[in-house]
């Protein structure tokens, strides 16, 4: 059988306050035209379809027509909520989507039963999915308690109670004659972060071992990191990455979709490929005359400008980069908090010294800004 993976569209995602929305209709676009040219017998969407909990009519009407789109490609689909999802709003999408022929699953429910997809491909090739959608940390022990399994203690971990989930929903992966797969949207050890995820649900207390998937796997389709990569384990283990850069941490990420080719008796074999639909971000950096002398890339740029802070200045670098979404002062120049040689005491000086010692601590010269500062006060002030 052949199986499109992909994750983490984000769509609704607002970059530095500019919309995306163009960039994910060419995107999903892409998507959606590389199903139809692989004919796909399985398209498999692990997590964070949507950058928000809660997610504008548009993204949602983004959202529902590409996975129709990608259904009509003749695939079967499969889609689970991320960490960035409303995952009970995607589940009151469920009567829509199974009139559509898609599988949605939002969140963990307590029938597990729910969370295993069978299938069979028009070549006869019978498959099993476990799908498993983004579990916080505080409805882990009670998803482990709803299907009763053991009783959680105070000191088991995230990773124990992952793989107590994992394990009941792969009990029947011992069958042959089947592929056998797993979708979730998780962090595994090991793993390269890609700039994007969110940082509270990346850090060590969410990440698990490669060993919560079962060695009778045929594939693991993880989403959650943004970089498409692989993860040794037992069995495949893969990211799909994000279709495209969802922020300046990413800009080194090359968005692609994966395509997998597996049997029950046969070995997947995989292929990245690329979708170069969005605009790439970039980050330039340089004084004023040597950002003068760039050619302005077509891409989103962020520019780190190697000059001391001064009134203007943006605007200057806005002239210079029509694109530009981030302006700072290069943090190679800014000092260290507290290692300039006037600290502002707080006690008894006025609101205009402690400003001063502030622009000084940070080497700002600029008499224009202490002017402006003097004059919004004074009108606060009266």
């Amino acid at each position: 059988m052949k199986i499109l993976h992909t994750s983490d569209w984000h769509v609704g995602k607002v970059l530095k306050g500019r919309s995306r929305a163009e960039e994910h209709k060419a995107v999903l676009a892409g998507v959606i035209e590389v199903a139809r040219r692989e004919r796909p017998d399985l398209v498999v969407v692990a997590g964070d379809l949507y950058d928000t909990a809660a997610p504008t009519p548009e993204a949602t009407r983004l959202v529902t027509r590409a996975l129709t789109a990608l259904r009509r490609t003749g695939a079967d689909v499969v889609a689970i909520g991320g960490n960035h999802d409303n995952g009970a709003a995607l589940d009151a999408l469920r009567p829509w989507a199974e009139a559509a022929g898609i599988t949605l699953r939002g969140s963990v429910r307590e029938d597990p039963d729910e969370h295993v997809i069978d299938g069979t491909t028009a070549g006869g090739e019978r498959w099993r999915l476990a799908a498993l959608p983004f579990l916080s940390q505080r409805y882990a022990v009670r998803a482990v308690e709803m299907y009763e399994l053991t009783a959680a203690e105070a000191n088991q971990t995230y990773a124990d109670h992952l793989g107590r989930i994992l394990a009941r929903l792969t009990e029947g992966f011992a069958e042959p004659d089947r592929v056998h797969l797993v979708t979730a949207h998780l962090t595994v050890v090991g793993a390269a972060t890609g700039g994007g995820e969110r940082d509270a649900h990346t850090v060590l207390g969410y990440a698990v071992p490669a060993t919560v998937f079962p060695g009778t796997a045929h594939y693991v389709a993880l989403g959650h990191l943004h970089r498409a990569q692989q993860v040794q384990g037992g069995c495949p283990i893969r990211y799909s990455g994000s279709p495209l850069a969802v922020d300046f941490g990413e800009q080194e990420n090359v968005p692609s979709v994966t395509v997998v080719e597996v049997t029950a008796t046969t070995a997947a074999q995989v292929r990245e490929v690329p979708i170069p639909a969005a605009a790439s971000l970039r980050t330039v950096r340089g004084t004023l005359a040597q950002l003068a002398e760039i050619e302005a890339p077509d891409a989103w740029l962020r520019v780190y400008v190697r000059e001391q802070p001064r009134a203007g200045l943006r605007e200057e670098v806005q002239e210079l980069f029509p694109r530009a979404l981030e302006i700072r002062i290069d943090p190679e120049l800014v000092p260290a908090a507290g290692s300039g040689t006037r600290i502002a005491q707080r006690a008894g000086r006025s609101p205009r010294e402690l400003f001063g010692d502030y622009l000084d601590d940070r080497g700002h010269t600029d008499d224009d800004v202490r002017g402006l500062f003097d004059e919004l006060f004074e009108e606060v002030e009266h």
